[in-house]
């Protein structure tokens, strides 16, 4: 396989230009940046070279991004996410032709992996609320994002809502919210951005996202705390935090947050 970095479009060109490639996969919006990929484009530049494209669009939800209609040719969630969206269940699901799907179904067959009857009877379960919790976590997030992006105490927001977003022009055409996902650098070190995890009080200190409760995490410490050269290559820093938005109130949240600030 070849890896690039998801937005550069020019290496991906490259890449289909100098291989024999039969797949290209990549996230929109990415984790844990929230970089997004013009969908549309990319799906011509594979298509144009062979290739099929497979979005993962977890972190946008099926709510606010259709990858199919945009032209990739599957779809994945992690629908332990928002499809689920209570925090209580692992599964995934894949969305597509079923020329194409009907491949994975076969080969899903052989290797196993079979959700149990309770965690398809719980992601059933939080489907049915999906658009709205979606709608609130959307409504909060963009809110929160323009909050921290005015504090003092924050060096940086990464959020595609925020007109500061490298790709917020992208986000706008081929998103109808912008999740429910915040990434920001707090203007300090690794102590003092741990710290800060630790006060505050409504999130949960884990790595998930998507569900009815804020989740709050600090990177370096967590997805990525086995190698300090793997964060140097792309770019999380110590002082990086993911949060996630859940379906508290704002206030509350922005409260919160503005407590545990003003203790570091």
């Amino acid at each position: 396989m070849t890896v690039i970095r998801p937005a550069d479009m020019d290496a991906l060109q490259d890449a289909l230009d100098n291989n024999n490639v039969s797949l290209f996969f990549t996230e929109t919006p990415t984790n844990p940046f929230l970089r997004c990929i013009d969908i549309e484009l990319v799906s011509n530049m594979c298509h144009n070279k062979g290739a099929l494209l497979c979005i993962d669009s977890t972190f946008a939800s099926p709510i606010n991004q259709k990858a199919l209609t945009l032209g990739a040719d599957m779809v994945v969630h992690s629908a332990t996410k928002y499809i689920a969206g209570h925090n209580d269940v692992i599964g995934g699901c894949i969305s597509g032709r079923d020329e194409l799907v009907s491949k994975v179904r076969i080969y899903h067959h052989v290797v196993g992996g079979v959700l149990n009857p309770n965690a398809s009877y719980l992601i059933l379960r939080g489907m049915k609320t999906l658009h709205l919790r979606v709608q609130c976590q959307n409504s909060t997030a963009l809110r929160m994002a323009q909050f921290l992006e005015e504090h003092p105490k924050i060096a940086r927001v990464y959020y595609p809502g925020l007109p500061s977003h490298p790709e917020h022009h992208i986000a706008k055409s081929q998103m109808t919210g912008f999740g429910g996902v915040v990434s920001f650098e707090v203007d300090g070190d690794f102590d003092s951005t741990r710290k800060f995890i630790d006060y505050v009080k409504i999130p949960y200190h884990a790595p998930s996202f998507g569900g009815c409760e804020s989740i709050i995490d600090q990177p370096a410490i967590m997805s990525y705390w086995d190698s300090k050269e793997q964060r140097d290559i792309y770019g999380i820093k110590d002082n990086l935090i993911r949060f996630s938005i859940g379906v508290e109130d704002f206030e509350d949240l922005k409260n919160d947050i503005v407590q545990a600030l003003n203790k570091i």
